[in-house]
C-alpha cells in the first residue's frame, strides 16, 4: 500500500507542477503573485505587508511552507517589494500559529480553458475543530485585507471560500449566495474540485493517492490509519476531504439548475459544465470521469500529463461521437474552441496551443473555420447573437433533459434554494408582456459600431451597423431606449437618428437613456439579493416618463410611459393614454407593494414643466392614498 501511495504522490507533484506551468504561462505576473506570495502572505505577519494583524497573539501558517523551496526562494523578492529590511525569513515565528491545511484553485485556472476573463477561485482548508472563535474571526480578517490588496493589484477576479476539511467531507458547502452553490452541489463540486484543482501549497488531497491499477487500495482504512498514527506517517502530507465514489442523481439536476444559472453571465464557461452532468446520468454505472482522470495522470510517463480541460472536451465529444449523436459533436467542438479564446498564429501560450492540438488530433476544426472562430469578436452583431441563442437553446435542451430524469426521483435539494433559482432563471429566459427581452449574447461584447434609430409612419426600429433587418421596432420609442440601456448596448457615441418628423430630437433620447441607465443599471450589472426570489413578485422601482414624443410647446398630460422593475430583476415599459387607466396601474401596484421608489421624467425645456410635474405627482399621491 504504501509504496504505491508514495509513487502517486510523487507522480502528483509532477502534475501539480505541470498545472502551475501553464498558469505560469498565461499569466505570469498573476499567477507569481497567487501561487506564492499568497501563502506566504497567508503565513506572516508583519505591518508593511497586506493582512497584517496587529492585536493578532496567534498566528497562521500553511502546513509544510516551511519546506517550500519556491516560496523560500523568494522571500527576498517579497520583502523587497514591501520595504522590508528583516535578513531573517518572516516565516519563522516564535508566536503561536494556527495550521491552514492547504490552499486550492478549483476551475479553470492553470488549464487550456483559462482565459482573459477567467476568475480564481480559491479555497482555504481548515480544520474547525482547531480554531477557536477569535482565530476563526482572524482569518477572516486577514483573507479580508489580503485580497483588498490583491483586487487592486492583480488583474484575475480572485475569491476566497474558507472551507472547513470536515464540511468538504461531509460535502457542506454553506448557504446558497452568488458564488456558492448552497445544498444543490455537493459531491458534483467535489468532483470537480479533484478533477481540477492546483495545490498552491499544503497538503496533498488523499483521494489523489489513495489509488493502484492492480488493487482497489481501501480509502476510509488508509484515511482511518493516518488519523491514528501521525507520526508513522508524517512524511506523507496528505489531507483527508473524503472519498468520492459516485454521486446521487438528484444532485445533477440541482448543480444543472446551478450551471444554467451561471450561464447568464457566461455561457461558454457553463457548457462544458452542463454537458459533464448530462454524460454523469448516461454513465453512471462507469467510472466518475474524475476517477478516470486520475488514472490517467497517475500512469503517464514521462511527465507528459494531460490538461483536465481537455480530457474533459474528449469525454464528451467521444460520448456524442459514440451514442448516434455525432450531429451535435461539431456544434460542441466549436463552442469549446471559442471558449478557449484560442489563437494559433501566437507565440505567446505556446504551451496551450500544444495541448489543445491533443483534441484537434481527434476532433479537427478545418482551418478556415479555426481562424474564423479566432475572429469572433469581429463576426457581425447578428451572427454573434445567432450563436448565443443556439447556445442557450442548447444549454435549456440539456438542462431539460436533466430535469425530466430528476422529475422520477425524490430530491434532497433545499426548497428555497430550488425556488430562488428557479425564478432567477425564469426572470431572464420567460417572455412576459410588457417585459423587456435580453439579448443571448456569448461573447464579453457585442460587435456594434453604430446604432441608427429610424421612424417609418408610427414605427421606431433600431438598425445596427449596415443591417438592412432591424434588431427591434416598437410604435413606443421609449420601449426602444429602455431596450438598449437593459441590453448595455447603449451609448451617446455611436447612438444615430435619421431626419423624422417628430418631436424627438437625438439629444433628448440621450438624456433619457442615461436617466433609466442610471436608475435601473443594466441586466449585466444587475444585483439582485437572493432572498427576494423568495419573496412575491413586486415592482420595487419606477420612472414615470410624462409626453415624450410631444413637443415642448405642446400642453400634454395624457401621454403617460412607465419603466418599472420588479424585485426579481425584470423590467417592463408601459404606455397610458389617460391619467384614468394610469391611476388603475398605480393603485394596483400600491395593493401590491407601498415602498415603491417612484421617480419622473419630463423633458427640462418643456413650456409647462411645473404644472406637467405638479399636476402628475399629485394624480399618483391621489391613486396611492385612495
Amino acid at each position: 500500500m504504501m509504496r504505491s501511495i508514495n509513487t502517486n504522490r510523487q507522480k502528483f507533484i509532477g502534475y501539480n507542477n505541470f498545472r502551475k506551468k501553464i498558469f505560469s504561462e498565461l499569466t505570469p505576473k498573476d499567477s507569481e503573485t497567487i501561487l506564492y506570495l499568497l501563502p506566504w502572505l497567508l503565513s506572516i505577519n508583519h505591518h508593511r505587508c497586506p493582512g497584517y494583524l496587529p492585536n493578532a497573539k496567534s498566528h497562521f501558517k500553511i502546513y509544510n511552507i516551511d519546506n517550500d523551496e519556491k516560496i523560500r526562494s523568494m522571500e527576498s523578492v517579497f520583502k523587497k517589494k514591501f520595504r522590508i529590511k528583516k535578513y531573517d525569513s518572516l516565516l519563522k515565528t516564535s508566536a503561536k500559529y494556527y495550521i491552514i491545511e492547504g490552499i486550492y484553485t478549483i476551475g479553470s485556472i492553470g488549464t487550456v480553458g483559462q482565459t482573459s476573463g477567467s476568475d480564481c477561485d480559491i479555497w482555504i482548508c481548515y480544520n474547525k475543530k482547531q480554531y477557536n472563535e477569535t482565530a476563526w474571526k482572524n482569518l477572516n480578517k486577514k483573507l479580508n485585507l489580503i485580497k483588498d490588496w490583491m483586487d487592486s493589484n492583480i488583474k484575475i477576479p480572485l475569491f476566497f471560500f474558507i472551507s472547513d476539511i470536515n464540511d468538504i467531507k461531509d460535502g457542506r458547502f454553506g448557504q446558497l449566495d452568488i458564488e456558492s452553490s448552497g445544498s444543490l452541489q455537493k459531491n458534483v463540486l467535489k468532483e470537480e474540485f479533484y478533477r481540477t484543482s492546483i495545490l498552491i501549497c499544503g497538503k496533498i488531497p488523499l483521494w489523489w493517492v489513495c489509488y493502484n491499477t492492480k488493487n482497489t487500495l481501501d480509502y476510509d482504512l488508509f484515511a482511518s490509519i493516518l488519523k491514528k498514527e501521525k507520526g508513522l506517517y508524517g512524511h506523507y502530507d496528505f489531507v483527508d476531504l473524503g472519498n468520492l465514489e459516485s454521486i446521487e442523481q438528484d444532485e445533477f439536476f440541482g448543480a444543472g439548475l446551478w450551471q444554467l444559472n451561471k450561464s447568464l453571465q457566461k455561457p461558454l464557461k457553463s457548457i462544458i459544465k452542463m454537458l459533464l452532468l448530462r454524460l454523469f446520468i448516461d454513465v453512471s454505472n462507469k467510472k466518475l470521469i474524475s476517477h478516470q482522470f486520475r488514472e490517467n495522470v497517475l500512469s503517464t510517463k514521462n511527465n507528459n500529463f494531460t490538461d483536465p480541460f481537455i480530457f474533459s472536451m474528449n469525454f464528451i465529444l467521444n460520448y456524442y461521437k459514440n451514442t448516434e449523436k455525432e450531429k451535435k459533436v461539431d456544434f460542441v467542438n466549436n463552442c469549446f474552441y471559442l471558449r478557449c479564446e484560442l489563437n494559433s498564429n501566437t507565440k505567446t501560450y505556446k504551451l496551450k496551443i500544444k495541448l489543445y492540438k491533443k483534441l484537434l488530433a481527434n476532433f479537427p476544426i478545418n482551418k478556415t473555420l479555426r481562424i474564423k472562430l479566432e475572429d469572433f469578436a469581429s463576426w457581425t452583431y447578428k451572427s454573434q447573437i445567432e450563436m448565443g441563442d443556439k447556445l442557450f437553446n442548447f444549454l435549456i435542451q440539456i438542462f431539460k433533459e436533466i430535469s425530466d430524469i430528476y422529475k422520477q426521483r425524490p430530491s434532497r435539494i433545499d426548497k428555497n434554494e430550488l425556488t430562488i433559482l428557479s425564478r432567477k432563471i425564469a426572470a431572464y429566459y420567460q417572455k412576459k408582456p410588457f417585459k423587456i427581452n435580453l439579448l443571448h449574447n456569448p461573447a464579453k461584447a457585442l460587435n456594434i459600431s453604430i446604432i441608427t434609430l429610424i421612424l417609418k409612419g408610427n414605427i421606431w426600429s433600431i438598425y445596427i451597423n449596415n443591417d438592412e433587418n432591424s434588431l427591434i421596432s416598437s410604435t413606443n420609442i421609449i420601449n426602444i431606449i429602455t431596450f438598449l440601456v437593459w441590453n448595455n448596448i447603449f451609448s451617446s457615441s455611436i447612438l444615430r437618428m435619421k431626419p423624422n418628423s417628430s418631436s424627438v430630437t437625438l439629444q433628448e433620447i440621450i438624456n433619457l437613456g442615461n436617466r433609466i441607465k442610471n436608475q435601473f443599471g443594466n441586466y449585466v450589472i444587475l444585483q439582485t439579493e437572493l432572498s427576494d426570489y423568495l419573496e412575491k413578485e413586486k415592482t420595487v422601482r419606477l420612472l414615470l416618463v410624462l409626453s415624450f414624443e410631444h413637443s415642448p410647446w405642446e400642453k400634454n398630460i395624457n401621454d403617460f410611459c412607465v419603466i418599472y422593475k420588479n424585485n426579481w430583476g425584470e423590467l417592463f415599459v408601459k404606455k397610458f393614454k389617460s391619467p384614468l387607466k394610469l391611476s388603475a396601474f398605480i393603485k394596483k401596484l400600491n395593493y401590491k407593494n407601498t415602498n415603491t421608489e417612484i421617480n419622473y421624467y419630463l423633458q427640462r425645456n418643456c413650456t409647462f414643466y411645473e404644472r406637467i410635474i405638479d399636476r402628475t405627482k399629485k394624480l399618483i399621491i391621489l391613486s396611492l392614498n385612495t
